[in-house]
This record gives C-alpha cells, sequence and structure tokens, in this order.
C-alpha cells in the first residue's frame, strides 16, 4: 500500500489506485511506499479483540446481517407503524467476500485473532443475544438466568400492580353501587314517609271535614227545631196545589206569586210567626187578606180568606188563628194563597222560606 509523504495545500485526497504500482503523486511530492509488519502494529490488549473470521465474515458482521436480515424480513418489506411498506434490496455480497484475502495472512493482523478460546470467550459476549426472527420478522433479544429472573420479577411486579389496580376498581365500583342502592333506599324510604304523611294529612283533613259537617248538621238540626217552636205551617191539613213561580195567563203578573194551600172553606188559618197585623181587609182580585209584619221587616199575607179575626196594629203569636180558609177575589175554589216579601220589597218563595224555618210541606 502506497502513502504520500505530504499532502499538497488544497488538502485532497489522491486517487486510490488497488494494484500499489503506480507511482503517486500530488503537486509535484513524491509517494512512498508504507508495508506494514508485525513489529511496526502495536497489539491490542485486553477484550478489544476481532473474532476471528468465520467464511470471510468477523462474528460481529454476522451479526449485523443477521441483525439487518431479520429486520427486513424473508419478503425483503420494511413497514413502519404509520407509512406504508417500502421494499429494500440487499446488494450480493459474494463478489466481495471471495476477493478478500485470508485475515491471518497480513502482516500484523494474525496477532489481533484470538486463538479458539479466546475466540470462545470472546463470543460469549453475544451469547445474551440470540439473532433470530421473531413471528414478525423482527430480532428477538435472549436474555441470560439474571436477566430473565429480572424480567419475570419485573413482569410479576406488574402483573400484580395491575390485578391490585383492578381490584380497588372493583372495589370502588362496589362502594359506588353500595353508595347508589344506598341513596336509591333512603330516596324511596323518604318518598314512601312523605307519601304516608300525605296520606295521613288527608285522611285528617278528610275526617276534620266530616266533623265539621257533621257539626254543622247537628247546629243546624237545632236551629231549624228551635226554630220549628217558633214557627208553624199556616194549615192542619192541607195539599199544595200551585207553587212560586209557574207561569199562566189567569195572574196578571204572568205567573204565579204565591203558594196555595187547597183546603175546605172555614178550615182555620194560624200565624205563621209572631208579628203585628200591619193589614187586614178587602183587596181586590185578592179577596180578604191579612198582613202580618216580622221583626225582621218581613211581610206574610194570607189571601182569598172567608173570614178574619185580627184587625191592623194587633200582636200575634206563633199559632194563633187570624182567619178561615175561602174562596173571595180571583179565586177558582177555596185555599190560601200565601206570600212572602222580604224586607227590600221583592217576593221570594214561601216554599223555600218555610222550610228555612223547619216546616216541612
Amino acid at each position: 500500500m502506497a502513502t504520500p509523504t505530504s499532502r499538497g495545500a488544497t488538502g485532497h485526497e489522491p486517487a486510490y489506485f488497488p494494484d500499489g504500482d503506480q507511482t503517486f503523486g500530488h503537486d509535484d511530492a513524491p509517494w512512498e511506499e508504507w508495508n506494514p509488519t508485525e513489529e511496526s502494529v502495536r497489539p491490542v490488549r485486553g477484550r478489544h479483540r476481532v473474532g476471528k473470521q468465520r467464511g470471510g465474515f468477523a462474528r460481529s458482521s454476522t451479526v449485523l446481517g443477521v441483525g439487518v436480515i431479520a429486520a427486513v424480513g424473508a419478503g425483503g418489506i420494511a413497514t413502519a407503524k404509520d407509512r406504508p411498506p417500502v421494499p429494500i434490496s440487499l446488494p450480493d455480497l459474494s463478489g466481495v467476500t471471495d476477493s478478500l484475502p485470508d485475515a491471518e495472512s497480513l502482516p500484523g493482523v494474525g496477532s489481533l485473532i484470538s486463538d479458539s478460546d479466546e475466540s470462545a470467550d470472546t463470543g460469549s459476549d453475544f451469547s445474551g443475544v440470540t439473532q433470530a426472527a421473531a413471528a414478525g420478522g423482527a430480532p428477538v433479544a435472549q436474555l441470560d438466568g439474571g436477566q430473565q429472573a429480572a424480567s419475570a420479577d419485573a413482569g410479576e411486579a406488574l402483573r400484580s400492580r395491575i390485578m391490585q389496580q383492578a381490584a380497588s376498581k372493583q372495589d370502588q365500583a362496589a362502594a359506588a353501587e353500595q353508595a347508589a342502592a344506598a341513596d336509591a333506599a333512603a330516596k324511596a324510604a323518604a318518598e314512601e314517609a312523605e307519601k304516608q304523611q300525605t296520606e295521613a294529612e288527608k285522611e285528617a283533613a278528610e275526617a276534620k271535614r266530616k266533623a265539621e259537617e257533621e257539626a254543622k248538621r247537628k247546629a243546624e238540626a237545632e236551629r231549624l227545631a228551635k226554630l220549628a217552636r217558633s214557627y208553624t205551617a199556616p194549615l192542619a191539613s192541607y195539599t199544595i196545589s200551585t207553587v212560586f213561580g209557574q207561569a199562566g195567563s189567569m195572574w196578571s203578573s204572568g205567573y204565579h206569586t204565591g203558594l196555595d194551600f187547597a183546603a175546605p172553606t172555614g178550615t182555620p188559618i194560624k200565624s205563621i210567626h209572631s208579628g203585628t197585623v200591619k193589614e187586614a181587609g178587602w183587596s181586590g182580585s185578592y179577596g180578604y187578606r191579612t198582613v202580618i209584619e216580622l221583626e225582621d221587616g218581613t211581610e206574610l199575607a194570607y189571601n182569598h180568606q172567608s173570614s178574619m179575626s185580627v184587625s191592623v196594629g194587633q200582636k200575634v203569636s206563633t199559632g194563633d188563628v187570624i182567619g178561615r180558609v175561602g174562596s173571595t177575589g180571583n179565586s177558582t175554589g177555596p185555599h190560601l194563597h200565601f206570600e212572602v216579601k222580604a224586607a227590600g220589597g221583592d217576593l221570594i218563595d214561601p216554599g223555600a222560606w218555610l222550610r228555612g224555618k223547619g216546616i216541612s210541606l
């Protein structure tokens, strides 16, 4: 091999000729031939040794080549995670390996190659790695005993951690479910209690309403009983022949203005309540008519009498006879035409007024 004694000012490397017979020069500078010898090359000691060639390749080259082949895959296709596959082709190295000289024949290089034992020792450095392709075509690292134990411990720790996390999640889910169930039960109990309270309140309100209605009914009955003792029907025996408000052409107003009690002529007419005689005498179409004014200003009129027993200004009491049934005035037969005029002067239904005083008709 030839090397120049000096370089030109440009610093460029000269062309290389593999046969070594050419005369070299650069800027008129002569080249000298250099042949390495065992004395001129310092041996490399320690673990920095080159593995013995096998078939023209060092062990490191073999490892690299096998790793590349395993990574590329049997089909020569390398794929990336998020990219489309790209074809990769390898050059044919058979011609290069055949032309390479034996490493032991090179001066000063043979000492760099260790014996078979040293090669075995050196090869042991690679015992932790097995150049093999996995199912997906990628190289797989084979761990030694210690590394495998550490990996197993790490895997067991990871599995234990995952199991603990899963158990914690399950416990949290169970606790959340129990809390939700407790909340639902409490809510249901509160709703049931509220419902029962509402029903109890309704029942109490209904009982109170019924009690109040019963009290009112009793009070009204007592009031009517008391009134009945101070009010009485005008006739002891009668038949209701015409009611208030009945329409007809026989009445000048177009409707019946009172309540008719049909009874035989001469039947005694009694004062319904105590009061003062305001009117007593003949009154045209009403015939003989008696009007008694009560303390509240209400006026009671007894019409069509055959005879009268009281006079104006006279005080009468409940049940006093004030006249007798007749058919005087505008009448079609013996009966008592009874009218009630309120304090304001309007005619009202005599039947309703009598029932309001506790008198049954």
